[in-house]
């Protein structure tokens, strides 16, 4: 006789479209939830999706002490970090991007007629988010990764 406890406690499948818009909203920006403690139960993590339009962008902000990694499914991302968002980096589809707890950081569309479509995971299902009153330099610095395991 099988037991059946896993049945609705064990793995879940989250349809593309039954994603859950409740979430923090930035103007220019549609966010989603897939995974959280509220639709799943997920004690240490939180996943969703998110579009951002054409030419948008969000104010720099840092999620505390979570780390959060964007996988770039269409579009172009342009990131800039820094105390003054003085770095910037870019990413395409395939690209994964992290981002390590307390860094101020900006997410940038670099399209003018292209919606950019990540996906979002962030290390525990709180949301946090400070706002940052930042002056951004005016040319920040390219910042191109370097694996530090598989040095060239």
């Amino acid at each position: 006789m099988s037991d059946n406890k896993w049945k609705h406690d064990g793995v879940r499948v989250i349809p593309g479209n039954a994603l859950d818009p409740n979430t923090a909203q930035t103007p220019g920006m549609d966010r989603k939830a897939a995974i959280n403690q509220a639709r799943v139960g997920a004690q240490k993590i939180w996943a969703g999706t998110v579009h951002i339009h054409p030419n948008a962008k969000t104010g720099a902000h840092h999620h505390g002490p979570l780390e959060s990694v964007i996988y770039v499914v269409r579009g172009q991302a342009r990131m800039r970090w820094g105390e003054a968002l003085e770095f910037t980096a870019e990413a395409g589809p395939g690209d994964f991007i992290y981002i390590p707890p307390f860094v101020p950081h900006q997410e940038i569309n670099a399209s003018r007629d292209e919606v950019l479509e990540c996906v979002l995971v962030r290390s525990d299902g709180e949301s946090v988010v400070v706002n940052l009153d930042i002056a951004p330099v005016e040319q920040p610095e390219a910042v191109k990764w370097v694996d530090p395991i598989h040095r060239e």
